[in-house]
């Protein structure tokens, strides 16, 4: 058994005994290490203290408990905090929340177990944190983790005061490839993340294996999925529409070395055969609308793209908005965007039983489009590949998070929801 494999199996330990007290030493003992080396061995391979990570699996398992109903003070005893006064504190110094307030901003999930082998995990304490932040003068901030919409933890970011944003990258050519994305849109008028030099000149700060990179926080308040629904839904799909058509109009522009995809290959060869052991669907349905989609693609005009633009990187004040995280910048058709950004909405709302609801999803998804094309003018193979492109996005998406232990209860509402757009595809023509 090779060391990866023995801290995996003291993750695993660690996540069924989570009421119980362990050891550092216990868990060093069933991995055959010295104490000394089990402790350097798990912070290489997790990023943070065993200890430290204990008591974060504890708190995530506790404040999920008390969000569906259990009583505060009686988890915290079960989870092995003497008061809940000592719950609170770790809570506030692990997070940078009080427990209330988590609950308030957050959309709970159960919390998934680790997988070392499986996905790629950066972890990082707030003390680290504050050491790194000495490069730019601010490791007297205090440091918060960010949340999306749909409760899960950014793995990448955290807020420093209430001005700033750290950022973690393993990859120095995606940091390299955000930070020029970003400061080509911002010379063209578009609002976005620029990098804050270091105390002595550097965009950029080297820790180990990982790269940091400081921004400014954007003004504004993230767009929330929930509130697309209310009011007058249609102008605020239409908004959408037309900031995702000016941010496709300026990337247009942008002189940037991004990986190619071919989204048609990729749903073709990768993820359609996955679909088939998903979706309880004819085969016919796949095959008359891939050939279909095929037959359109090569004219789809192709150029850099934001990738990722969920409601929550859309940033929008009284009279400015702006985009956050081009770290999946590509470039691929460019009608992909104002497509996921409607499938971003219905994931983050998906209900099945809400016939209602789910009607007005299609009005939205419909004015989304709308307003994209009031800004970039969409061609007519454009418009005909719409629905396509929806269930392609849809396809890759079930299949990437089918192998992700991590993303187990977000695969099963995109499962449930690509089944719902199957069978009513004809309905998201665009007229």
């Amino acid at each position: 058994m090779g060391n990866l494999d023995r801290i995996q199996s003291s993750i695993d330990y660690i996540e069924k005994n989570l009421k119980a007290e362990i050891s550092a030493q216990e868990l060093a003992e069933q991995a055959n290490f010295s104490i000394f080396h089990y402790y350097r061995l798990f912070q290489t391979a997790v990023g943070i203290p065993v200890m430290q990570y204990i008591t974060r699996r504890k708190l995530l398992h506790a404040i999920y408990e008390i969000s569906c109903g259990s009583k505060m003070i009686e988890t915290a005893l079960d989870y092995g905090f003497d008061t809940y006064a000592g719950f609170y504190k770790a809570f506030k110094r692990e997070f940078g929340y009080s427990p209330k307030q988590f609950l308030q901003n957050n959309k709970l999930n159960k919390p998934y177990r680790m997988n070392l082998f499986q996905e790629g995990h950066i972890l990082m304490t707030h003390k680290k944190l504050s050491e790194l932040l000495t490069n730019w003068n601010l490791q007297n901030e205090p440091i918060r983790d960010i949340f999306y919409e749909s409760g899960e933890r950014n793995e990448h970011a955290w807020y420093v005061g209430e001005s700033y944003v750290i950022k973690a990258f393993a990859n120095l050519g995606n940091l390299k490839n955000c930070m020029n994305i970003s400061k080509s849109l911002e010379k063209l008028g578009v609002v976005a993340s620029l990098p804050i030099e270091t105390i002595d000149g550097k965009d950029i700060v080297e820790d180990g294996q990982l790269y940091f990179v400081l921004t400014k926080r954007l003004q504004g308040k993230p767009i929330k999925a929930v509130n697309m629904y209310a009011g007058d839904y249609k102008d605020k799909a239409r908004f959408v529409g037309e900031i995702i058509g000016q941010l496709s109009l300026a990337l247009a522009k942008v002189d940037a070395v991004v990986n190619d995809v071919n989204i048609y290959d990729s749903v073709k060869n990768w993820a359609l055969p996955k679909a088939t052991e998903m979706f309880d669907i004819p085969e016919s349905f796949w095959k008359d609308r891939m050939e279909f989609f095929g037959t359109l693609y090569g004219a789809l005009p192709k150029q850099i793209i934001h990738r990722d633009p969920n409601p929550s990187n859309m940033i929008v004040a009284e009279d400015t908005w702006g985009f956050i995280d081009f770290d999946l910048s590509e470039r691929n058709i460019r009608i992909f965007d104002p497509c996921y950004a409607a499938t971003g909405i219905l994931s983050e709302s998906f209900d099945e039983h809400n016939q209602e609801k789910l009607a007005q999803w299609i009005e939205i998804y419909k004015n989304i489009i709308y307003g994209y094309d009031s800004v970039a003018k969409l061609s007519d193979n454009e418009t005909k590949a719409i629905p396509y492109v929806i269930l392609s996005n849809q396809l890759i998406c079930c299949a990437w998070l089918s192998e992700r232990e991590k993303y187990k209860n977000v695969f099963e509402v995109n499962r449930k929801m690509t089944r719902w757009i199957c069978k009513n595809f004809d309905k998201l023509m665009i007229e």
